[in-house]
């Protein structure tokens, strides 16, 4: 019988991980945007712009928080039961947002999305599965093909969501309900296939775990810390990160500021967040083809200008739905482009056995980053407007530049 130690054909292994985690991703990406696209609509329906922001925030922290004993897991025993895991608490969280829409309970519907960040933490750590086992000159374009394999679910999530809410609305699911019910199912189906079928392990095959350490996270810190690679890639997907979660998480109210019909509204977002998440995820292999040619900090660089542009058009765009629509596809390819080649660099720039745990710190990281970016947007925007919050986050990318040319 085959075990995790037993001696493998790296290269065949390497392709059946990423064949499986491309399917997993395009599962789990339809699930993920599908939520997304209506969760800031209909926090602000129960309680206003400010709930808008802080539910996106929830999401954001809940990935965060969620990567923490997930990464314990892939620490010990690999990177299946830690997907698994993380997925298992999005479905969980999913749940808890649609019974929160029958209550109409502000508190429920933010612990349903502070767990429904499992997911996204699931899809994010899926990345790195990707580099285990990766040649050296090949490790940014198969982290990147992982990356852009949520295209497919991430595009139709947002189109999938008037469907699902006008449908299921027949059989009594409250508005906005719909799009979370279906997520259930996206991330039960993922955690199961990856349960079943992420055999052999690719952390495990690489001799990345370390069963029966402690202080992981010190270690990591430390790692990091020795690493002036580690703290430019950490520093790239962090800020990367917090500038598309600000922009993003606020841009669905934005919109319905000026198109007030429910099922305009549900269309107008879809498509606009649809072309946000196009730029996110399909340019990914292209990304990793140039961090693999020219280098990972010059991509990274490459990135920031397209953050910058994209907060100038989203910010000026007003009431035209085009210019917006630009404006966050540049933020979806300049956060691909932060994403791809900073996770990249972070990855090579440790030691095969302390990756897990870096890329765990590092996504923690980018969490927090995340959240607070998403809970300060809701505010600047109910006090000052959307033009202001394009504003702030252009400013955000600033040391981030300082970063990568020192």
């Amino acid at each position: 019988m085959l075990t995790e130690s037993a001696p493998v054909d790296v290269a065949s292994v390497q392709r059946r991980t990423l064949g499986l985690l491309v399917g997993a991703q395009i599962v789990g990406g339809l699930g993920v945007a599908s939520g997304v696209s209506v969760g800031a609509l209909l926090a602000s329906s129960l309680a206003g712009p400010w709930a808008a922001g802080l539910a996106g925030s929830c999401a954001v922290v809940g990935a965060a928080a969620i990567a923490i004993p997930a990464t314990r897991l892939m620490r010990t025993g690999g990177r299946r039961p830690g997907l698994v895991f993380a997925y298992s608490l999005g479905s969980i969280g999913a749940l808890l947002v649609v019974v929160a829409v029958w209550a109409a309970s502000v508190p429920l519907l933010f612990l349903g999305t502070l767990l429904f960040g499992g997911s996204s933490a699931a899809n994010l750590q899926s990345r790195y599965a990707a580099v285990d086992l990766a040649a050296p000159d090949r490790r940014a374009r198969h982290l990147s093909v992982v990356v852009w394999a949520a295209t497919v679910g991430a595009v139709a999530g947002p189109n999938l969501a008037p469907l699902t809410d006008r449908l299921l609305g027949r059989w009594g699911v409250p508005e906005y309900g719909g799009p979370y019910l279906f997520s259930v199912l996206a991330f039960a189906l993922t955690g199961i296939v990856i349960f079943v079928s992420l055999r052999p392990d690719p952390l495990l095959t690489a001799g990345g775990t370390r069963p029966g350490e402690r202080a992981v996270w010190r270690q990591a810190a430390r790692t990091i810390r020795d690493s002036a690679g580690a703290r430019t890639g950490v520093a790239a997907v962090a800020v990367g990160h917090a500038v598309m979660v600000g922009v993003m998480s606020m841009t669905p109210v934005h919109i319905g500021e000026y198109v007030h019909d429910h099922g305009d509204l549900l269309r107008v977002v879809g498509l606009v967040i649809s072309v946000h998440i196009t730029g996110m995820y399909a340019l990914s292999p292209v990304v990793g083809l140039l961090a693999d040619r020219f280098g990972r900090r010059p991509v990274i660089l490459g990135g920031v200008g397209l953050l910058v542009a994209a907060c100038a058009f989203a910010g000026t765009a007003g009431t035209d739905t085009v210019r917006l629509s630009i404006g966050l596809a540049l933020l979806g390819i300049g956060w691909s482009a932060t994403m791809v080649a900073g996770s990249t660099l972070l990855s090579e720039s440790v030691p095969t056995g302390q990756r897990a745990g870096v890329q765990g710190l590092s996504d923690v990281i980018m969490g927090v980053a995340g959240a607070s970016a998403g809970a300060l947007s809701g505010l600047v925007v109910d006090f000052f407007g959307y033009p202001v919050l394009a504003l702030l986050a252009g400013v955000t990318v600033i040391p981030l530049i300082a970063r990568v040319l020192r």
